[in-house]
């Protein structure tokens, strides 16, 4: 079997035509059905392979999009939880910054209804004259200078 270029000049199809006289005689005519269906399927074949493999690319670049649009829906709603989440971080701080101010506040007006009291029942005994000796009287005296001065100093803190 000789090869030739495919061309139109007459030597080609001479020679294309002894192959065929060739088979013809070799083949009875279902097998020559038979290899022309097989070479038609094959032909069609080789048209659709490069379909083929344009598909199958196609395919795994659309799953590599799905897994990363997937990976970014994650990403977005980690984000979306991580903010919530710092959000009531600094709500819970606020908070605790309140129970500790405000626990400073109790303490405060504790302290200084102790000392209010105080300043009471020593102005009571100043009054009464239970005061055993002048020693007595200005040490007292003087505690409730200090006591006042201190509940003053407590109240404004309180307030501000």
């Amino acid at each position: 079997m000789r090869h030739t270029k495919q061309t139109m000049d007459g030597e080609n199809v001479h020679v294309h035509m002894h192959i065929y006289m060739y088979i013809s005689l070799i083949l009875d005519s279902r097998d020559w059905a038979k290899l022309q269906h097989t070479a038609t399927h094959c032909n069609t074949l080789q048209h659709t392979a490069p379909y083929c493999n344009t598909l199958q690319h196609t395919a795994t670049h659309c799953t590599i999009l799905h897994h990363t649009a997937t990976h970014c829906n994650t990403l977005q709603h980690t984000a979306k939880y991580c903010n919530t989440l710092q959000h009531t971080a600094k709500y819970c701080n606020t908070l605790q910054h309140t129970a500790t101010y405000c626990n400073i506040l109790e303490h405060t007006a504790t302290h200084c209804n102790t000392l209010q009291y105080t300043r009471t029942h020593l102005y009571t005994l100043e009054h009464t004259g239970n005061w055993n000796t002048p020693q007595y009287a200005a040490t007292n005296y003087n505690t409730l200078l200090h006591t006042a001065t201190h509940c003053n100093t407590l109240q404004h803190t309180a307030t501000h």
